[in-house]
């Protein structure tokens, strides 16, 4: 889905002949011999793009190779969610087939419809696809389109009890401080202490409702033509629970011209200019929602700690030699980026 590929990848993760089959049986009028394309993964779930004999396109996701947490790679759950969705106006690929029989693919996996855009994954992509007169247009329907998302009622779309509602950020909290815990790599005094603030200033939970966790531009497909989201993609870490923590998160990745990201990086969609404000787009997500945006400093040192033991325990992975050979990649820079956030994160709650 989207406009990346890796012919290189095209059989990693797919028995070839047993989803041949399966998907002839179980997709529509799927008709092989299919290809299949890698489009992406790594940490994250892994995703190719399906064609078959007769030029049909679909989107198989599965766990990644060697997924040890099987509740982080829930297929059945996100086809669920993915399923749901489809029964309101939030852009999303049509799901249509589940598969939780391992013996097909090793894994449970799921096939949703091929929706096409561009994925804006850094600044260079969003200047050749988007015009610059567009990205404020493509600002308010990002905004829209999390508007639609929160105002979705769990109940009436057969996701009422996808997850506990309420105390989603306390439960946040104690999950990410255990996962803290048990894979840092040292001892870095700025995220405990983080941990004690947030816990003190924990904000009362005032708008609930589906939070999908990762919600930014990268993880969405967008219509260059119109400027407008085509898709929203990866639903794996979507609960039930504050809308806010969805707002704080846009707006830590929502870095503009000129700025400096804590996390060090610099591959942010938005930083090619010409997309809107952080004070427009809460502005635009309060008159779309009717919810007031208050204390989002707080929500965004939140996102900002979270981020930082989720990339922790990447890095103890990385260490452990449990993710491949560490001398491949720079484990000094996700030590550093982890440093950063909780630095950055804890200069936030100064403001609590």
């Amino acid at each position: 889905m989207g406009s990346e590929g890796d012919s290189n990848c095209v059989m990693r993760g797919i028995n070839e002949q047993s989803v041949t089959k399966w998907l002839e049986d179980n997709v529509g009028p799927a008709q092989g011999p299919f290809t299949f394309e890698f489009i992406t993964g790594g940490h994250s779930n892994l995703t190719y793009r399906v064609v078959g004999a007769d030029g049909a396109e679909f989107v198989l996701r599965r766990p990644p190779l060697g997924a040890v947490l099987a509740t982080a790679h829930d297929m059945a759950r996100e086809h669920r969610i993915i399923s749901a969705f489809g029964l309101t106006d939030v852009p999303i690929p049509q799901a249509l087939a589940l598969c939780e029989d391992e013996s097909v693919n090793d894994a449970p996996f799921y096939v949703m419809d091929f929706v096409h855009g561009v994925v804006l994954h850094d600044d260079e992509v969003t200047n050749a696809s988007i015009p610059h007169d567009s990205r404020m247009d493509l600002s308010n329907d990002v905004v829209d389109v999390l508007a639609k998302l929160h105002l979705a009622v769990p109940a009436e779309i057969g996701l009422g009890d996808l997850g506990r509602t309420e105390g989603y950020v306390a439960r946040q909290l104690k999950r990410w401080n255990r996962q803290w815990e048990a894979s840092k790599t040292r001892e870095l005094p700025a995220m405990d202490e983080l941990y004690l603030a947030l816990v003190e200033h924990t904000p009362e939970q005032r708008f609930s409702g589906v939070v999908h966790g990762d919600y930014r531009l990268g993880n969405m497909l967008v219509d260059p033509a119109t400027a407008k989201v085509t898709a929203v993609l990866d639903w794996e870490l979507c609960t039930l629970g504050d809308a806010l923590a969805d707002v704080g998160y846009l707006l830590n990745n929502w870095v503009l011209p000129g700025e400096e990201d804590i996390r060090g990086a610099t591959a942010f969609p938005t930083k090619a200019g010409g997309f809107a404000t952080r004070e427009h787009l809460i502005e635009r997500y309060q008159e779309k929602t009717g919810f007031e945006v208050g204390n989002i400093g707080y929500y965004q040192a939140f996102q900002f700690w979270r981020l930082a033991a989720i990339v922790e325990g990447v890095l103890s992975r990385y260490l452990q030699g449990v993710m491949g050979d560490a001398s491949e990649v720079d484990t000094d820079l996700y030590a550093e980026q982890v440093e950063n956030l909780a630095a950055g994160a804890l200069e936030i709650a100064k403001g609590f």
